[in-house]
């Protein structure tokens, strides 16, 4: 589901709402209660990364991704 921005054109309070596509669009504005709220272009849906985390379970050995190059032996 996207999450649609509103601004009310009576008070001015911004809020966003998580809705389905199908749903009508807000029209009453929960700060001033007047029906003045309108939908504005927002910048599109944002990533949203759910669980313990990537980075940390991605990259155990601190190599950032990279592959392991073969290590010298020094004692020749």
């Amino acid at each position: 589901m996207p999450t649609y921005q509103y601004k009310c054109q009576n008070c001015g309070h911004t809020l966003e709402e998580l809705q389905s596509m199908k749903e009508e669009p807000l029209m009453l504005c929960p700060n001033c209660k007047k029906p003045k709220l309108q939908r504005t272009i927002g910048t599109g849906g944002r990533t949203i990364f759910k669980g313990s985390g990537f980075y940390l379970t991605d990259y155990k050995n601190g190599n950032s991704g990279k592959k392991d190059s073969p290590k010298s032996d020094s004692k020749k």
